[in-house]
């Protein structure tokens, strides 16, 4: 019998404020996903490096959440629908002062052209 909520672990934790492996890389990111089964933060599909995805491929997490300050939708990698999900382990976002997109400093003025449509 399938887990009742597969993909969501309601006590994995945030691993940070920001895409983790943009920090790493020095780069930016434009919005951030949660993965609601351990908690990676990864930048968007429209993000330059979209770590969210990747996260998915190489994990098998197949649920994100928005890791914006006011989006509470979840997102199902393997059915490609937003899926109903319950509440994380806090912050429900990254803290409303940091920018978006970001990190502070990493942005390029050019950053609308080298976003992925």
């Amino acid at each position: 019998m399938a887990k009742k909520n597969r993909g969501i672990d309601p006590a994995a934790k945030p691993s940070g404020t920001g895409c983790q492996e943009c920090l790493a890389a020095g780069t930016w990111w434009f919005h951030l996903r949660r993965c609601a089964e351990c908690g990676h933060i990864g930048c968007c599909d429209s993000s330059p490096h979209q770590h969210a995805t990747k996260h998915f491929l190489a994990s098998g997490h197949p649920i994100i959440r928005s890791f914006e300050p006011g989006e509470t939708w979840f997102w199902n990698f393997e059915s490609s629908a937003q899926v109903r999900g319950e509440a994380l382990a806090p912050p429900e976002s990254h803290p409303e002062g940091q920018p978006v997109p970001g990190p502070a400093g990493r942005v390029p003025e050019d950053w609308q052209s080298l976003l992925n449509e």
